[in-house]
């Protein structure tokens, strides 16, 4: 999908440009301190976006403070009241959300994208599911695709006919299928940058698998220029999902190493499900872009654990060590993950040098 450039902070994201990653702080934004160090996290997470919520004058006045303190664009979640959103561009938001059918009066709009439009601040204009107006309600007989788009176009032509095209359109809901259907439809409608995402997808584990699936169909068809996993939880967990979809799509490499391990079956005859999670928290360590594998037994462990970098094979209560498709030795279980923690070191030591 062809959209245009949209530049927040020292971002872009549409025309071409790689997909960018968004989260949204949980803290009370006008604590700044708790607010700051949960997007340092983020940041370190490599969330490249970050979204605070502003329902409140002290909020507002908050990011000033905020933005001095951070790398990335601060975005400014307003509902409701107008002049937040002005006390909010004001105190140097990079980009504001809002719905223009929340906010009031045209007047009310058009003081919000007049103080955009003097900074050349980006709006993104946003329709959820749950907030979709009673017109399109009754007009398609309840949420659909179709009136969520509807919606949206509505709401970015009402900003448009101000005289002001600095837009995002997001368009989401919780129905992992109609999210897909109603970017399929918009995709063809504008050319407006999208932000995408499955709102409200649930706790950590469900949030996830409904994101993959959601983001995984829309992203495949060439739809969306930056996305947000909504998870019940960490924020943090929210950016390493948004990862992990993106390179499994081939659409972002962000390096580090790739674990792969096998299922496990009655051959198992090592505590393969521990060593895999243990590993998997081991190489979040290294900036790696390697591949390790983690194989149960002899069927099909020598052979996957060929195809890595390095890799593990399980045998009886002991285990192969492998780099590059040749064995190096045989190994207890007991130092298996410490075996395959020096091979880490000294790989990374090569690297350094």
């Amino acid at each position: 999908m062809k959209t245009r450039k949209v530049q927040i902070g020292d971002r872009v994201i549409g025309g071409g440009m790689p997909i960018l990653i968004q989260s949204m702080t949980n803290t009370k934004t006008e604590d700044v301190a708790a607010t700051v160090a949960q997007i340092h996290a983020l940041e370190k997470a490599g969330c490249e976006i970050v979204r605070c919520t502003v329902p409140t004058e002290e909020a507002a006045k908050a990011l000033k403070e905020i933005k001095k303190q951070i790398s990335i664009p601060l975005v400014a979640d307003i509902h409701f009241d107008y002049r937040l959103a002005i006390a909010a561009i004001k105190n140097g938001a990079d980009k504001v959300r809002i719905n223009p059918g929340n906010i009031g009066s045209t007047s009310r709009v058009r003081a919000v994208v007049k103080c955009a439009a003097d900074r050349n601040i980006p709006i993104r204009v946003g329709v959820n599911s749950g907030s979709l107006e009673k017109e399109f309600l009754e007009k398609y007989h309840g949420v659909t695709a179709e009136g969520l788009v509807e919606s949206a176009l509505r709401q970015a032509q009402v900003i448009e006919d101000m005289g002001y095209d600095n837009l995002v359109i997001s368009i989401k809901s919780s129905d992992v299928m109609m999210c897909v259907r109603a970017h399929e439809l918009i995709a063809d409608k504008t050319d407006h940058p999208l932000h995408v995402g499955i709102t409200e997808a649930g706790t950590i584990w469900r949030g996830s698998m409904k994101s993959a699936i959601g983001l995984g169909i829309i992203l495949h068809e060439g739809i969306g220029d930056t996305i947000r996993v909504s998870l019940t939880g960490d924020p943090v967990e929210e950016v390493k999902t948004a990862k992990f979809i993106l390179k499994e799509l081939g659409l972002r490499s962000f390096g580090g190493v790739e674990v792969v391990s096998c299922p496990t079956c009655g051959r198992t005859q090592i505590d393969l499900i521990g060593l895999a999670n243990q590993v998997e928290k081991l190489v979040a360590q290294y900036p790696l872009n390697i591949r390790v594998a983690v194989m149960g037994c002899v069927v099909n462990g020598p052979g996957e654990a060929r195809e890595a970098d390095l890799g593990i094979a399980g045998g009886k209560g002991e285990g192969l060590l492998i780099r590059h498709g040749q064995i190096i030795r045989k190994v207890p279980e007991s130092e298996l993950l410490a075996a395959l923690k020096n091979e880490l070191d000294n790989w990374q030591a090569d690297e350094a040098d």
